[in-house]
């Protein structure tokens, strides 16, 4: 985790013509960090705009399937929520699924992808987009993800803004991208807190829940299942966007809460006295930080912003990843400190979440769109395509 930092924008720079080009938007946390980044930029003085897509049409065996089950015949128009509801910036959404062109974006001094398709859209856009900027919040080359072209995007003429330093080496190491900028996230402390306390008198521990693979819920269940052998009163609490029934359900006895408001989420974690990450790989993933903003430590596998930010024995535990074994041991280990021991690792997750704010992120990544803008205007990159036109 970064330390507190100021930033003073170099003499001639001013405000900047900003458009975000995001895929179809949703209640995931990476669209949430872009809505924060968008709302603080254009509160620094800058122009923001929001460009979209809406969700890809739904397949007729699952529009027919929908119609059969009796929730009618679905449609990608269908609203659905996301973390760009009620934000403070213009967003505009095309009129279908395509790939985002000239005519669709504004002129602009930077134009950013948010997603590896997306950044195959802005490379072949016009100069006159501005700086290509390619805002990295995970390796995407997920199941289901074509992962030939997912890697070549770290290859196109952009300039990479990341969010984890394991990110940050991957970009030097695998792509030999040395100027790859780190702008680590942050935590909304005035949604996320919790006053001073001890451990519950019930055992408890937190987890996300999700059925994607790359989560490890299996992995955290399976732990969890071991410290109940030592602690069968142990509590489970959790909360997810989906139902707690999918290919690796809940137990029975957990405490589950299916798309909580987002004011209430802090007290699901001010609930635990341990907050468990099992995860296969993630870019940062916000919830361990959240946890630790609500003076919960936290137990995770060695993935995306833990590894920045947890360090061992002081606010929290880290083990090797599908090491079932090992979050068991060291979420006992947390549940078995005296209350003093706990209370000291609590306020040192604490902290760790309140030492970096979003603002200090802003600053730093509108210095690295400084910095793209400057390696532009330099002609740091060579083109990537003809102006306009795709490389799909």
């Amino acid at each position: 985790m970064a330390t507190r930092v100021q930033v003073v924008r170099p003499r001639g720079d001013g405000d900047l013509r900003i458009t975000f080009v995001l895929p179809a938007v949703d209640m995931s946390g990476g669209i949430r960090v872009v809505a924060i980044y968008a709302e603080k930029l254009k509160r620094r003085g800058h122009d923001v705009l929001i460009v979209s897509v809406p969700r890809r049409p739904p397949r007729l065996r699952r529009r027919i399937k929908s119609l059969l089950m009796g929730r009618g015949w679905p449609s990608a128009r269908d609203p659905k929520p996301s973390h760009l509801d009620g934000v403070d910036v213009e967003h505009r959404v095309i009129e279908r699924w395509r790939p985002i062109t000239d005519k669709d974006v504004p002129d602009a001094d930077a134009t950013i992808a948010t997603w590896w398709e997306t950044a195959e859209w802005v490379s072949a856009l016009s100069p006159g987009k501005g700086a290509k900027v390619h805002f990295i919040q995970g390796y995407e080359v997920f199941p289901g993800q074509p992962a030939d072209r997912v890697k070549a995007v770290w290859g196109l003429p952009m300039h990479r803004i990341t969010i984890s330093k394991w990110l940050v080496a991957l970009a030097q190491n695998t792509y030999s991208d040395t100027r790859t900028s780190l702008v680590p996230n942050s935590v909304d402390t005035g949604q996320f807190f919790a006053t001073p306390r001890t451990k519950h008198a019930v055992p408890t521990v937190g987890l996300m829940y999700s059925s994607q693979s790359i989560k490890g819920l299996d992995v955290s269940l399976r732990a969890i299942e071991l410290v109940k052998k030592t602690i069968p009163c142990l509590r489970l609490v959790s909360f997810g966007l989906e139902k707690p029934d999918g290919p690796v359900p809940l137990p029975s006895d957990a405490f589950y809460v299916q798309c909580p408001p987002q004011d209430s989420i802090r007290d699901l974690y001010a609930q635990c006295d341990v907050w468990l990450c099992g995860s296969r790989t993630e870019g940062f993933h916000l919830p361990p930080l959240e946890a630790m903003a609500c003076r919960c430590p936290v137990v995770s596998t060695r993935v995306g912003g833990p590894l920045d930010i947890v360090e061992d024995a002081h606010n929290g535990f880290l083990v090797n990843i599908e090491d079932h074994e090992a979050l068991a041991d060291r979420l006992l280990r947390v549940l078995h400190l005296p209350d003093p021991e706990w209370r000291a690792m609590s306020d040192a997750a604490y902290a760790t979440a309140t030492r970096y704010t979003w603002d200090d992120a802003t600053a730093l990544f509108e210095q690295a769109l400084f910095t793209a803008v400057k390696r532009t205007s330099r002609g740091d990159f060579q083109t990537a395509c003809t102006a306009g036109s795709s490389p799909l």
